[in-house]
């Protein structure tokens, strides 16, 4: 059914047809345009000496163009990168060589980063920015103007490559085989959200997260391959967000739970200005949703809510629909693609309800690029062939499954995956600090936000004191790293918990944060 759709096939069938509505502006970019603006693009990368296989790389804001430069890297069979548009330079730089990434296509709104980094991805040789330029960056807008509207021969799927922030140092490739299948081929989320979520041609989907993250790309794509329309919010706001779905009578849309949050503490008047009743499926994932908001949004929208587990990885697939859910409050679902294996740390399989490392047997196969050994413990220890993404639960006597805990105490702040080595590394070489452990403490809005504690040299004498030096390290922090990584606040400490071999007891320092949130995730 989904096989051989791309845009080209609505080009021709409906080129009048939106396939993207940008959300504040209104601007409509028609299945015509889209493919136009990713023949031209395809044949620029293919000028340009880059040929299937090779990589490209974006970062840009959620741009009118960004779906145009996502399917013209496809249409020309590259591997493209999105990158976070909050990165630190140090950080995009090593994202950019690390993938090997032979062109760069970002907006002028990321100029000052872009001028940071000129000179350090001297294997770029293509460099695009949109909406001006400065030095060492061609007019996107021009270098399209004079492209070629011809498509390119024997075209092949191309595919992303992804980064998931690793535990230790910088970000790691989420690597799949190129299919190298004739365009519009590959196996993609089509069937899936067809058969789960009830994507059409007739899907009004709303699209509300940045486009580099891993579900609003693919999910956005995959609107483009059965020719229907999405709606993309450049930002995210609780009351544009339903504004939005009124006007457009949106059908589908996939959010996190903090944007659930968002909405539910707007005011009642507010609320019911807007008229929701045209979703038919509300997805969520990413994060764990407190139980009483997703009751909250149950009562609020009907039984339209659907969760899943999945990771960039794409080794597992989990689901659950507002029905299974109130059977089961909580719960992330029954596992669709692979089989959920929970188990202890020696790799044996443990009984329902004891919680385990979990593990998915026969799902989809990746590696980390230029990281076997993080590749290596990804996989079961016993050679069975599983993989993890290192998260913790258990499966109940129905075997659904529960998240109770997160991998190396991986912090989930409104959807967005934070790991605490990162921030830990810079803070510990602050000359005032003698030790640090950072981790997430409870958020009423995002879920976690990222707290530090901070054993200095000298313990502050007074409260001033202690601000001062809290928003110096915060500083020092942001100075090297997104500011999403680092600390909001940090306490002070004599000493942290550690064992006379050096391993930081964080488990005390979190459980004393959360203690009093009820949870530990």
């Amino acid at each position: 059914m989904f096989l051989g759709m791309y845009p080209h096939v609505f080009a021709v069938a409906t080129p009048d047809k939106p396939a993207i509505i940008m959300g504040t502006t209104g601007e409509i970019i028609t299945y015509r345009q889209l493919d136009e603006a990713a023949i031209r693009l395809s044949n620029v990368l293919r000028n340009a000496g880059l040929k299937p296989g090779d990589h490209v790389a974006l970062c840009l804001e959620n741009h009118p163009r960004y779906l145009e430069i996502l399917w013209g890297c496809h249409y020309a069979g590259l591997v493209y990168t999105a990158c976070s548009s909050r990165l630190t330079s140090k950080e995009l730089t090593y994202i950019l060589n690390d993938c090997a990434a032979r062109a760069f296509i970002t907006s002028h709104h990321k100029a000052d980063q872009a001028l940071d980094i000129h000179d350090l991805i001297p294997d770029v040789h293509l460099r695009l920015m949109l909406d001006g330029t400065i030095d060492g960056y061609d007019s996107f807008e021009h270098t399209m103007a004079a492209a070629s509207t011809t498509m390119l021969q024997d075209m092949v799927d191309g595919t992303d490559m992804l980064y998931s922030s690793g535990t230790t140092g910088m970000p790691k490739g989420v690597e799949k085989p190129l299919p190298m299948t004739p365009i519009g081929n590959s196996v993609g989320l089509g069937m899936l959200t067809n058969l789960l979520f009830g994507f059409t041609e007739n899907t009004m989907y709303l699209s509300p997260a940045p486009l580099y993250h891993a579900a609003p790309l693919r999910f956005n794509m995959t609107i483009h391959t059965i020719g229907a329309t999405t709606i993309v919010m450049e930002n995210f706001d609780a009351e544009d967000f339903l504004r939005l779905t009124a006007k457009y009578r949106v059908t589908q849309t996939q959010v996190v739970p903090t944007m659930f949050i968002r909405m539910l503490k707007l005011d009642p008047l507010i609320r019911s200005k807007y008229d929701c009743t045209s979703i038919t499926h509300a997805v969520h994932a990413a994060a764990p949703c407190p139980i009483e908001v997703k009751r909250q949004m149950i009562a609020w929208w009907g039984p339209v809510i659907h969760e899943y587990y999945a990771g960039t990885e794409g080794n597992g697939f989990v689901y659950c629909n507002s029905e299974q859910w109130l059977a089961h409050p909580g719960t992330v679902g029954l596992a669709l693609q692979g089989i959920v294996h929970i188990c202890d740390d020696e790799g044996n399989e443990v009984a329902n309800g004891e919680s385990g490392t979990i593990f998915f047997e026969g799902g989809g196969t990746f590696e980390y690029h230029n990281d076997s050994e993080k590749t290596a413990s990804s996989r079961d220890s016993l050679g069975r062939g599983w993989s993890t993404l290192g998260d913790v639960g258990y499966q109940d006597a129905d075997n659904f499954l529960y998240l109770t805990d997160r991998k190396s105490f991986m912090i989930i702040s409104g959807g967005v995956n934070i790991y605490p080595q990162e921030s830990e590394n810079i803070i510990i070489n602050h000359p005032k600090v003698i030790d640090v452990a950072v981790f997430g403490v409870p958020n009423e809005d995002f879920g976690e936000e990222v707290k530090g504690v901070v054993q200095p040299v000298t313990m502050p004498t007074t409260d001033e004191e202690a601000r001062l030096l809290a928003q110096e390290l915060i500083n020092f922090c942001r100075g090297q790293l997104a500011d999403i990584k680092c600390p909001r606040t940090i306490d002070f400490r004599e000493e942290l918990p550690r064992h006379p071999t050096g391993k930081l007891y964080k488990r005390l320092l979190k459980d004393e944060y959360w203690k009093a949130a009820g949870r530990s995730i």
